[in-house]
């Protein structure tokens, strides 16, 4: 047997980490935060992480937190979800929509990452790109993930795209999902840095741009770990499932 060559007994007893479906809630350019909870989560490559959308906007660094998405497809599978942030990001370049309206809500932010003074002509292409690649929803056997709302009663490819990025739970919280699946969704955010849990709906944008935490959710095992853009890092847990009565935004 040579030096580097293990017995057969050996690599049978070797145990792979089982996979794991994490999301993680509103970024909003809050880089730090981003590569404190994802450093954190001590990732490998059977796992997957599903980004709820609105990772740019509003914080420091926006184009910090799409490089490390960009670079987070070497260590994990990545998928993630437009919001509403992105798809306005995206009009304003398409000349759907007023540069203007998306510079007073979080994109003036968006652009100074790139550098003081830049134009919207000038955020990278390859960032581009990448977001328009992002879907609208992710299915699992026991999960859905989505932006920021959806209609119990329709299917999930039969989704408005209005609802899925657009809609508050202040504005509608949705009975269960006909698919019977749990829906983890980000973009109303929870001002007491609190995750909302209705059993059947799990909402995770702690408000970490003002202060709050940025939220990971393991939809395979129930954890929870949660990080500031001060750096600090803490395991948390799911609260008590609240009735929609109970609910306070």
């Amino acid at each position: 047997m040579s030096a580097i060559q293990m017995p057969a007994r050996a690599q049978r007893n070797i145990v792979k980490p089982a996979p794991r479906t994490i999301a993680i809630g509103d970024v909003h350019g809050c880089h730090v935060a981003l590569a404190t909870l994802v450093d954190g989560l001590q990732l490998t490559p059977h796992d997957t992480l599903v980004l709820l959308g609105d990772v740019i906007d509003r914080g420091p660094d926006s184009r910090g937190c799409i490089d490390q998405l960009l670079a987070l497809r070497k260590r994990c599978r990545l998928e993630c979800i437009q919001g509403n942030h992105e798809q306005m990001m995206l009009d304003s370049i398409d000349g759907l929509m007023s540069i203007q309206e998306w510079l007073v809500h979080g994109g003036a932010e968006t652009l100074d990452s790139y550098g003081k003074g830049f134009g919207i002509g000038e955020i990278e292409p390859e960032h581009v790109d990448f977001i328009r690649s992002w879907g609208d929803v992710v299915e699992r056997p026991s999960h859905f993930f989505a932006h920021g709302n959806y209609l119990a009663s329709r299917p999930l490819s039969r989704q408005p795209w209005r609802d899925l990025r657009w809609q508050s739970l202040k504005w509608h919280t949705p009975e269960a999902h006909l698919s019977g699946r749990t829906a983890v969704v980000g973009h109303t955010a929870n001002k007491q840095a609190e995750i909302l849990n209705l059993g059947h709906l799990v909402c995770i944008d702690t408000y970490c741009h003002g202060g709050g935490w940025l939220t990971a959710f393991d939809v395979t095992t129930g954890r929870v770990w949660q990080a500031k853009q001060t750096g600090e890092f803490q395991a948390a847990e799911l609260p008590p499932i609240k009735t929609p009565a109970a609910v306070q935004f």
